[in-house]
């Protein structure tokens, strides 16, 4: 009978791995015949639903994702948006341009300071820009601010925080797990190891965070009143309890009466208002002609561009090898620049950093890469986004000219690694590790009793060794000395206004600034055409963006309460994979981990057994 049981159970399996290749070529097959099909784009307002976050580059879901069920966040691309916009303003089929806010998750100053200079002009084109959501935040509330009208929900708020919050320190929890974290740093301010190592933040980190959070602040502020300036933010940010009380404790009627929204309605008034300016269809949700942005992006946006100037992207935590989309990996990043430089059309290279860092040795693998299109004559010009720091400021030094804007976050140049031993998670299961050496590095690093002292003096050496070699790389790059570099470094995390005084950065401007500065570097003239020299999706992908694109990630409360903390169980186990990253990653990194996330993330599929068990642990 078992081996009856055995064969069924074989049987059943084929089954089941028949069943997933079948609904794999259908919708292959489905996807293709879609994709083939020309966008029919009617006329009507542009909807933009951005139930979201916006990144510099998507990332692509994978099978293991798609079969687990893993909730995903919906990412739209930054510079797709922006050249949707730009086209819609020209456009005589779009009418006018609808932010659908609800469920908008945020995505960074820069990102998001891009996206709403081209709502700027749309709105000087004539057409209007109407805004809706029942609570903004910061990051909706910035963009929303480029609208020309803003509609709230009667029982919604404006929630605007300010840059700050809570760090999560993990010493408490490793003590419990009997995790001990073997720390080796350089930098005074290399705050990304504290949480390992404290309960709480050190003053030295507390300096530089503040310092950050009212440059970022100030940058916010400076954004929203230029495109809204008659509204009462500055009252708003210092005393909302008493803009609040002004209006009896109504939060709709106190953000009306500061002239931070225009219009207080529910969602049919708002859909009523899209049909005047759009034109009524009663067979559309909401009754009113609506273009999709999914459809107008594959209808406007070149996918494939071919043009002189390179772009590069370095988007996400660098990482060893090749990776997918929104991730950087070293050797992907630097086999697409080598690649594009066999091209004999290729004659300059604007690299687009929006990274934390990573990986010392693929940052080094891809500023290499860089350096190679260098030697070859071609100038390089580095765009930095939201956050360009440690590897990512490593990258960038590859530069002829480095843009920022000064909400940028840059710097960090410091070293660090972490090194994790398990004597006190031995201890509380009762085990116990014993052998023998035949030299003082045998069986090193050990991570059953710690590190030895040699060993541990050995990885020392290792991290201040690269410490040294990134000071050298930036005062090459900035033609200052070591230790006017030292002087700055430090681990010191710095805003973009900062770092440009500093000199770390050249300029302050975007991805237009950079294309413009790359062609004149080159002797373009008016010759700006570009094109990405990034892998392209491959069919796999496609086809499993394709399937991701129909899951629903996830009905979030959009209520004032919610506007101010959205998704807190993405927060807790996104802050447990980067436990389990940082841990398992290489052991000298070039990251930094201080630097605030732009936008909130769920755990990765990989991620979840790891945070399954540390839940489960601290349940138990």
């Amino acid at each position: 009978m078992r081996f009856v049981g055995a064969i069924w159970k074989l049987l059943v399996g084929i089954k089941d791995a028949l069943v997933l290749v079948f609904m794999l070529i259908f919708f292959s097959l489905l996807y293709m015949g879609l994709k083939s099909s020309p966008n029919r784009v009617g006329e009507g307002v542009l909807v933009m639903d951005l139930r979201g976050t916006i990144t510099e580059q998507p990332s692509a879901p994978s099978t293991s994702e798609l079969l687990a069920g893993t909730q995903r966040l919906q990412e739209y691309s930054r510079g797709e948006l922006v050249e949707a916009l730009d086209n819609a303003k020209d456009d005589d089929r779009v009418k006018a341009v609808a932010l659908d806010l609800d469920g908008f998750l945020g995505g960074g100053q820069v990102a998001i300071s891009d996206v709403g200079a081209a709502i700027d002009r749309v709105r000087k084109s004539g057409k209007k820009v109407v805004a809706y959501a029942a609570g903004y935040s910061d990051d909706g509330y910035q963009l929303a601010s480029h609208a020309s009208e803003i509609w709230l929900h009667p029982l919604g708020a404006v929630a605007v925080a300010g840059p700050g919050g809570q760090h999560l320190y993990y010493k408490g929890l490793m003590d419990k797990l009997g995790i001990t974290a073997n720390v080796y740093r350089v930098g005074t301010y290399k705050a990304a190891v504290e949480p390992y190592t404290r309960s709480d933040m050190s003053p030295e980190a507390r300096e530089n965070n503040q310092a950050l959070a009212g440059a970022l602040l100030e940058t916010w502020r400076e954004d929203v009143l230029k495109a809204r300036p008659a509204a009462g933010i500055d009252t708003y940010l210092k005393d909302p309890g008493a803009v609040l009380d002004s209006a009896g404790g109504d939060l709709g009627k106190a953000a009306l009466a500061a002239k931070l929204v225009d219009k207080l309605g529910e969602r049919r008034s708002f859909e009523a208002r899209l049909a005047e300016l759009g034109g009524r269809d009663d067979r559309k949700v909401g009754g009113f002609k609506s273009i999709g942005l999914d459809d107008y992006i594959g209808d406007v946006v070149e996918s494939n561009p071919k043009g002189p100037i390179g772009v590069v992207t370095v988007a996400g935590e660098i990482v060893d090898g090749k990776a997918k989309l929104g991730t950087a990996g070293g050797d992907s990043i630097a086999s697409a620049i080598e690649k594009g430089l066999r091209e004999d059309n290729l004659k300059a290279l604007v690299v687009r950093v929006d990274s934390p860092g990573g990986s010392v040795l693929a940052s080094e693998r891809i500023r290499q890469a860089l350096l190679g299109a260098k030697a070859r004559k071609i100038p390089v010009v580095v765009s930095m986004g939201s956050v360009a720091a440690s590897g990512g400021y490593w990258v960038s030094t590859a530069g002829d000219y480095v843009y920022a804007e000064p909400s940028t976050i840059t710097g960090s140049i410091g070293v660090f690694g972490i090194l994790p031993s398990f004597q006190g998670t031995l201890a509380k299961l009762g085990l116990g590790a014993d052998g023998v050496k035949t030299t003082p590095l045998s069986g090193e690093p050990d991570v059953f009793h710690g590190p030895s002292p040699e060993a541990g003096k050995l990885i020392q050496a290792g991290v201040d060794g690269v410490y040294r070699n990134f000071l050298g790389i930036v005062a090459e790059a900035r033609h200052k000395s070591p230790a006017d570099i030292d002087r700055i470094a430090q681990g010191r995390v710095w805003d973009g206004g900062s770092a440009r005084q500093l000199g770390l950065v050249d300029g302050f401007g975007g991805m237009d600034e950079a294309i413009a500065k790359a062609a004149e570097l080159a002797h373009l003239g008016k010759e700006r055409g570009v094109r990405y020299l990034e892998r392209p999706k491959s069919f796999t992908e496609e086809i499993m963006a394709a399937l991701a694109g129909e899951e629903d990630a996830g009905t979030q409360p959009t209520d004032a309460l919610a506007t101010l903390a959205p998704a807190p169980q993405w927060q807790l186990e996104a802050a447990l994979a980067e436990l389990k990253s940082i841990l398992s990653g290489p052991s000298i990194q070039a990251r930094c981990l201080d630097c605030a996330p732009v936008a909130p993330v769920a755990a990765r599929a990989k991620d979840a057994g790891f945070v399954q068990a540390v839940l489960g642990w601290l349940a138990s």
